[in-house]
């Protein structure tokens, strides 16, 4: 059997892909990849995902320069969500300027962002 064929997809062709920091295991971001997404990963090294607002590819950091190199790809138990452990490009993985997409904590039922911006948005993606 195919490696594509043991995951199970969703009805759009589409799993979750969560990136992890392969030195310090943080959490990064979550998106989604279908086929052609993880495949391209694998054969490149670099973390693809697809991006539903685009409807396409999307290599992370093709417009920011914060590419994933992959080191690890790992899928969950009932094969529905995949893991990328990555190496982070400058330490930037959010379209915010954070380390992180989840910079936001739950603190007395207000969310509150708790991790600083490391770089501004507006320099990251110059139109």
């Amino acid at each position: 059997m195919n490696w594509l064929e043991e995951i199970r997809f969703d009805e759009n062709g589409l799993v979750p892909v969560i990136a992890q920091d392969a030195m310090s295991g943080r959490v990064l971001m979550m998106a989604w990849a279908n086929a052609g997404a993880l495949a391209e990963t694998v054969v490149t090294g670099q973390a693809v995902y697809f991006s539903r607002s685009r409807g396409r590819l999307w290599r992370k950091g093709e417009e920011s320069g914060h590419r994933q190199r992959v080191q690890e790809v790992r899928l969950d138990c009932d094969g529905d969500v995949v893991l990328y452990r990555v190496e982070q490009a400058g330490g930037i993985a959010c379209h915010t300027g954070r380390e992180s997409c989840f910079f936001r904590l739950l603190s007395d039922g207000r969310w509150q962002a708790v991790d600083p911006v490391l770089m501004d948005p507006e320099l990251i993606y110059r139109k």
